[in-house]
């Protein structure tokens, strides 16, 4: 069976182009399979029937591996077993009818409007540190990247007379991504002024520099991000990630057309867009609860400020 493993291995590696940490995952998680197809008896993987497979996911469930990890580990066994009848090397997928494994999704956490107003407030722009991660954060909330997105820009991937720029997603896919001119002035002064001073006349392609001349890393701007966050007053748990949803989320609020948010965010598929109506739903009910006297759960003020005092 790991001639078959290396097989697939090489065929995702060379025609799918998936990310490095995605290949590792899906040879684990095979490796896996293939010990569980040997203690039932399979030596043979291209023998594997549609009882396997379930009897396999329900090992994992008694393990305790959550719904998401097992759905990711589904996904290696379909895309395994596609390949194998692809390639003539099996007759059927023994996936085909199994149903993947869904948990409930959490609603994603953001920051209000005025919690963005203080982080981007936090930097001392008069330093090249303070403009560099002005910069980088006005960015991050006004394209909705992800961390590596955004450490992963190159000097020519942003296009600041256009107003857009490119980024390079999952599986090395690009996407435009349209940039709000109030991040195309601070990224213009962030190349002017501190860049430069950053760099010290030595050469790099990355956008955003650290004082060493190298590009930043997804943990270096995650502990500028917290660090900003504490001096502006954000006591809730921030993250790069954070701040991508509150990108999705105060578009959504505002009437943004759900497939150009898509676009944006870079999903491949629109449901995983579709958590943020969810958000919006949430939102409004949370709104109509506390303003509407027909709601259940409506206090007037003036009774709210009764029960806090105790008169």
């Amino acid at each position: 069976m790991e001639g078959l493993l290396d097989a697939f291995i090489a065929f995702i590696r060379a025609e799918r182009g998936l990310s490095g940490k995605t290949v590792d995952a899906y040879a684990a998680d095979l490796t896996v399979y293939f010990e569980d197809l040997r203690a039932r008896g399979v030596d043979d993987a291209t023998r594997a029937r549609q009882e396997d497979v379930t009897a396999h996911l329900s090992s994992l469930t008694k393990s305790g591996l959550g719904k998401r990890s097992q759905a990711r580990h589904l996904a290696a066994l379909r895309g395994f077993h596609r390949f194998l009848v692809a390639e003539r090397m099996a007759d059927k997928d023994p996936t085909e009818d199994v149903d993947t494994p869904r948990s409930a999704r959490k609603l994603p956490s953001f920051l209000t409007l005025e919690e963005v107003e203080q982080l981007l407030a936090a930097p001392d722009e008069r330093t090249s540190t303070g403009l560099r991660d002005k910069a980088m954060i006005e960015v991050l909330y006004a394209t909705g990247l992800r961390v590596s997105e955004l450490c992963g820009l190159g000097v020519n991937d942003v296009q600041l007379s256009a107003g857009y720029l490119v980024a390079k997603g999952k599986g090395s896919k690009e996407r435009i991504v349209p940039l709000g001119s109030v991040a195309v002035e601070k990224v213009r002064e962030y190349l002017a002024a501190s860049r430069p001073a950053l760099l010290k006349r030595r050469e790099s392609r990355a956008l955003f520099v650290t004082p060493r001349g190298s590009g930043f890393t997804r943990q270096g701007f995650w502990k500028l991000l917290k660090r900003y966050a504490l001096k502006a007053g954000i006591r809730k748990p921030l993250s790069p990630h954070k701040l991508r949803h509150s990108f999705a989320t105060h578009l959504v609020e505002r009437g943004a057309d759900l497939r150009a948010v898509q676009q944006m965010l870079g999903h491949a598929d629109l449901s995983t867009t579709q958590i943020y109506t969810h958000v919006n739903s949430a939102r409004l009910r949370s709104v109509y609860d506390e303003f509407h006297p027909r709601s259940d759960v409506f206090v007037p003020k003036a009774r709210k400020k009764t029960a806090r005092t105790g008169s």
